[in-house]
This record gives structure tokens, sequence and C-alpha cells, in this order.
């Protein structure tokens, strides 16, 4: 399948703006869709794209073909969040919905896992440069982001949106970037991730607002380990159990459905309650356990691992994904596969686990 990657420009040679236009379904959304003219007075998204695409060929990045990507991507997400508000143009929320599209598209276009995320990563914060003082607490969130793509490319990529612009606070805008990437080095985060002391240090600095990052947390040999799986249907979830933590129990919101006669779509308030019950059973019992389901939000793995650690358990989570291909193919061939139509909403809001998130996270890719 023809991706991105496909028309990153040799630097000798222009780029293939024909090509490009013609390629993307994506593009062709951009195109028509407006922007505020204070912000964005050169006109619709697709004019800003390729106006920022052309800033960062020009400030020579090294990783030529990632940043290309990036830029080429960093507004995927607009047309799908633009509203007129108050006679403004708005999009809001338009950077977590468009690494959530890219997330697919470069998924689809075999892109590898490492390159795929980083870009993501970008995508997902490329509007943090601007804002990154605004924040309570600016040094959690410049680490937080250092764990997900590396801040340096960030940086170039924001300065190419600003220079791939025509508005008013330009200028005021480049330089909270330069801030920003200041910053960055000064925390020793601009070309890598904040390293910590061990897991537990890592999850604890970010689930509470009085760590140390620099705290070396003590890790319980006697403590319990929750595991939850996280994964599109199909991914292999249930086969890494198998093989990996076949002695422990499981509590699988498939089981559950199948136990209660409750379907995959509607409500699933007396699912996610039985297997809560279910869950404080060996919670109060400090018995180890793995919770199968999807987990494809952040906000729906966080209630579960606020709940394991409630009863002091360390929360691994292991991602599992598998080549697209074959993923339709194992969901179609499991015992009760998903409806398509609602693995294709799932992947309307497919969220990878963050580093941060628990004591430990682990991506298992599944060959081709």
């Amino acid at each position: 399948m023809i991706g991105p990657f496909d028309f990153v420009p040799a630097r000798d040679k222009p780029l293939d703006w024909q090509g490009i236009d013609a390629a993307f379904d994506w593009i062709r959304a951009m195109r028509d869709c407006p922007q505020d003219p204070e912000y964005h007075a050169e006109g619709n998204v697709w004019i800003h794209t390729r106006m920022v695409v052309e800033a960062l060929l020009a400030l020579n990045p090294m990783d030529r073909v990632e940043m290309f990507v990036a830029a080429l991507m960093h507004d995927v997400g607009k047309p799908a969040t633009t509203k007129l508000e108050d006679g403004r143009w708005r999009s809001r929320g338009h950077s977590a919905k468009g690494a959530i599209m890219t997330r697919r598209i470069l998924w689809q276009a075999d892109t590898s896992f490492e390159d795929r995320e980083r870009i993501c990563g970008m995508i997902r914060f490329h509007q943090i440069p601007y804002y990154t003082f605004d924040r309570p607490d600016p040094r959690k969130f410049v680490y937080r982001i250092s764990l997900a793509t590396r801040c340096d490319q960030l940086a170039m990529l924001a300065e190419a949106d600003i220079r791939g612009r025509i508005c008013a606070t330009q200028q005021d805008s480049l330089v909270n970037v330069a801030i920003f990437a200041e910053y960055c080095r000064e925390h020793n985060v601009l070309d890598g991730p904040r390293r910590f002391a061990n897991g537990t240090s890592r999850f604890e600095y970010f689930a509470r607002e009085d760590r140390d990052p620099d705290y070396a947390a003590y890790e319980d040999p006697n403590g319990f380990e929750v595991i939850l799986m996280a994964g599109l249907p199909g991914s292999g979830k249930d086969t890494w159990l198998k093989r990996n933590a076949g002695h422990l129990p499981v509590i699988s919101l498939d089981d559950i459905r199948l136990e209660t006669g409750a379907k995959f779509t509607g409500d699933q308030g007396p699912v996610i309650a039985e297997a809560k019950e279910r869950a404080r059973e060996y919670l109060r019992r400090r018995e180890p356990f793995a919770f199968n389901a999807t987990n494809l939000t952040h906000e729906f793995r966080s209630r579960w691992i606020q709940l394991f650690t409630d009863y002091q358990a360390c929360v691994r989570i292991v991602y599992v994904e598998a080549h697209h291909d074959r993923l339709w193919t194992q969901n179609r061939d499991r015992d009760r596969p998903v409806p398509e139509q609602a693995v294709e909403r799932m992947l309307d809001r497919w969220e990878l686990p963050e580093l941060y998130e628990a004591h430990r996270v682990d991506y298992v890719l599944s060959p081709k």
C-alpha cells in the first residue's frame, strides 16, 4: 500500500506535489477544510500544510524522512474536528485526533513501529511548544513528551508549523518554540527520554504530585503484579497470555459477555461492574491475575490501573499488535469474532499505552 514515505523527496529534487495531492483521501479533506484567518491568513489546511512542509525542508533536518511525514500529516485531524463557533473556525482536539488517524494510516502502510510512534508523538504534541509554560507543571509535561517522541524533532516541527502560516503572532510563537527547546536541553531531554531509577519511580512521578523525578522508589520483592492486556481484537492477546502467563487466572470482558449474553456494542455497564468485582476478589487476596480487554484508550486504562494500584498492585501493561492483514484474519478465525464495524470504530480511538501509565509497559509486535 502506498504511503507518505513514498513521497519523501531527495535533497536535490523538488517535491512531487501533484503526486501527493492525488494519492490520499485525507489530503482532499484538508483541502476542503477552512481555518481561522487570524491565525491562518494563508487559507485552508492543505495550503498551510504545503507551506509547513516547505518550511521544514528548508530547515534541513538530519532525520528528513520522519520529519517530512510528520509535517505532511501534522494537521490531518483538522477536517474531523473543525467547527464554526461564534463566527470563528475552531479545531479543538485536532492534535490528538490527528495522532490516531496517522497511526492507522502508517500501520496500513507497513511503517515500522518505532518510526510510526515517534511520528504520532510529534503530531500529538505539535502545539505544546507554543504553550508549554501555561501548564501548572511544565517540567513534568516535557518529561512525558520525551517518553513519547524526541523533543528536538518536536521543536523543529513546531517551528516549521509557525513559519508555514501567515499570522500576526508568528514571531512570538517562534520565541516560545526556542524557549521550549532550551528548556528541554536544560532538563536533558532534548534528544532522548527522561531516565528514571526504575519503573516504579517513573510511574509514581507521573501519578503523584509530590514526587522528585530523581527519587529511587522501593520495589517490593514480595509485591504482586496485575497484567493489563491491551490491543485490537485479533491482535493475539489470548495467545500471548497462554504462552507467557498461563498460570494466572484471567478476567476477560469477552468471557463475561459470553456468560451474561451481553453484546459488544451497547451498554457495557453490567459487564464492567462484574469485571471490577472479580478483580477486587483477587486484589483483596493480593493474588496476581491478568485483565484481558482491548483497553485502547488512556481513559479506559487509567480507571483500571487506579483500581489495581488502590490495592498496592504493581501494574504491567502488555500491548499486543498484529500486522493489519493478519489482524483481520485472526479476528475472523476467533471462536467469537468481533464485528468488523466494531473494530473500525475502535481504530478511531486507538491510543497506545504510554510508558508513564504503569510500572512496566511492554510492546509485543507479531510478525506478518
